[in-house]
């Protein structure tokens, strides 16, 4: 079986006709117009044209405490979400923007105290990715983290940053029926809650 270590093709195989900012606030929204090679071809394609929005660095991280046997998740409106069919709100990690050059780990840190009082132990890195790559440049870092839970879960947030977070705590025991729930529905939390269960398999078997 090959396993693909490398992109097919590099920066040196498009080439960028225009760039035009449509927007700019906390996102901004550029018009991109550019050429790529074709696969198996010198060939590139004609002129196309691509919207492209800009999002800053992101950071989340997957709670949970191996003495409790619970993990956390926690619960807030989000606008993408605002046609879903069941609700907007929404159970995903504690996450956050990273703040100029701050790093993923002092990210995440940080906002696990704003968004659950929890102060992290070990982190682990799971993954970093691009969330939605055909329209949007984000790029994601993903940890999960111990950390000692409470034995409730509460209200956080930063009112002055409009945030009205719920944290849940979960037993390991509903992680099953919380992933084919349909609960779930953004990629980070999915990613995240696999990763716990395969390490509880694992740890199981040992």
């Amino acid at each position: 079986m090959n396993i693909i270590k490398q992109a097919s093709y590099n920066n040196n195989d498009f080439a960028i006709e225009g760039r035009d900012y449509q927007f700019k606030g906390f996102i901004q929204v550029e018009k991109v117009s550019l050429r790529h090679r074709l696969f198996g071809q010198a060939q590139y394609t004609p002129i196309i044209h691509r919207e492209l929005i800009h999002r800053p660095e992101a950071a989340g991280v997957l709670i949970y405490d191996p003495k409790q046997a619970k993990f956390a998740l926690i619960e807030q409106f989000r606008i993408g979400a605002i046609d879903d069919a069941e609700s907007p709100w929404q159970l995903e990690i504690i996450a956050g923007v990273l703040d100029g050059d701050e790093s993923p780990e002092s990210c995440i840190r940080r906002e696990s105290l704003e968004e659950s009082g929890c102060e992290l132990k070990e982190m682990q890195h799971l993954f970093s990715f691009y969330p939605s790559a055909g329209a949007c440049s984000e790029f994601f870092h993903l940890y999960a983290a111990e950390a000692d839970l409470p034995e409730h879960g509460g209200i956080f947030g930063m009112p002055d940053e409009g945030e009205n977070i719920l944290l849940h705590l979960f037993d390991y025991a509903s992680l099953p029926e919380l992933l084919a729930g349909g609960r779930l529905k953004n990629a980070p939390v999915i990613m995240a809650l696999q990763w716990l269960q395969q390490k509880i398999h694992t740890i199981k078997n040992v």
